[in-house]
């Protein structure tokens, strides 16, 4: 009996390591495949081509011409060809590009990536973002890809597209450095993401897109010091849901409105005695309607309409978006005195 048993554990144990045995010699082909494969995927480089290739069809090449006169004894007007970028943003024919690229010219072309050229025409634009839209007539146009839930933040990857001395499309890559206005550098009208990808003459109104190819924003210029002198690695770009809401006003109404208080205001001093969030006044302008209410330099606005004011970004953009004739009540600190006015909004002029 026991002779029997071993003798079945013997027969069962080698039909077992055939089966086995089996598995695994039509298995191997396959995991050697596999195991290759995986092998040359990792040492496959890093590459935004996919974004890229997304992306880049639907940035174009914008030849602004104009007329100069070289001195003022010259009769006859020279011709100026400005260059600069532009985005695709729907099948309609809307491009989008910074305004100093089609301010104050005769003509625009538009050159497309697939060889095409179209005359553009200017049908709106805010000189306070530097954003224009500018239209073709044109079909079967490319866009960009655009994702309206997107957040850019600090550390993204960032990919900028567009012509830099007519050299034909280029890329550039870098990262975002900064979001958010900045006291001195950014007014709050225009909230500019500032990165590192380079933004050459010619790249200005080009795409920012990030490692997936959405649009993020679109690419406006270097920062330039006190002299004028332009520093390497800090460029800006207009973040993309301001850029489309501008662009879609120019598109319904022809101008963007904003709401106008006229002071400028700083950083607050470290001898200023208030230890609550507010606006320091740094300056009125003459003739305003903070002027008209009476406020002055070294006032601190501490309400609005009874909003607090944590930030000085957050109430200019409270203002810029105020209707133009509203009266606000602004509170603020005078010399340790609470005081309160009301300052009826005017009109921003561009």
């Amino acid at each position: 009996m026991q002779l029997r048993q071993f003798a079945w554990y013997i027969v069962r144990s080698v039909i077992l390591g055939l089966a086995v045995a089996a598995i695994v010699i039509y298995a191997l082909p396959q995991l050697r495949e596999q195991f290759s494969n995986n092998s040359q995927q990792s040492q496959q480089p890093l590459s935004f081509s996919t974004a890229v290739q997304r992306a880049a069809p639907a940035v174009v090449n914008i030849y602004s011409i104009g007329s100069t006169r070289d001195s003022y004894y010259s009769r006859r007007p020279n011709s100026l060809v400005r260059l600069g970028s532009g985005v695709i943003m729907d099948n309609r024919g809307h491009v989008l590009t910074a305004y100093h690229v089609v301010a104050d010219v005769n003509e625009i072309q538009v050159a497309l990536q697939d060889g095409r050229n179209y005359s553009g025409q200017v049908i709106g634009f805010d000189r306070i973002t530097d954003l224009a839209v500018v239209r073709i007539e044109a079909d079967n146009l490319p866009t960009i890809p655009q994702n309206e839930s997107l957040t850019t933040q600090v550390g993204d990857v960032v990919l900028a597209i567009g012509n830099p001395h007519n050299l034909g499309q280029t890329i550039t890559q870098g990262i975002v450095s900064a979001t958010g206005g900045r006291m001195g550098v950014i007014h709050s009208h225009a909230d500019l993401i500032q990165m590192d990808a380079v933004i050459n003459e010619g790249a200005s109104g080009g795409a920012l897109i990030n490692s997936q190819g959405y649009l993020v924003g679109i690419n406006n210029a270097q920062f330039r010091d006190a002299r004028g002198q332009g520093i390497d690695g800090i460029y800006f770009a207009v973040p993309y849901p301001l850029a489309r809401s501008v662009m879609d006003t120019l598109i319904r109404e022809g101008e963007v409105v904003r709401g106008y208080l006229g002071v400028q205001v700083g950083e607050t001093p470290q001898s200023n005695p208030y230890t609550q969030p507010g606006i320091f006044i740094t300056g009125v302008d003459p003739n305003s309607p903070a002027e008209r209410a009476g406020l002055r330099a070294e006032d601190y606005i501490t309400e609005i309409n009874g909003q607090p004011m944590l930030t000085a970004a957050e109430g200019l953009a409270l203002v810029a978006k105020t209707k133009p004739g509203t009266t606000l009540q602004v509170q603020f600190l005078r010399d340790n005195k609470e005081e309160t006015t009301e300052v009826t909004i005017t009109k921003l002029q561009q």
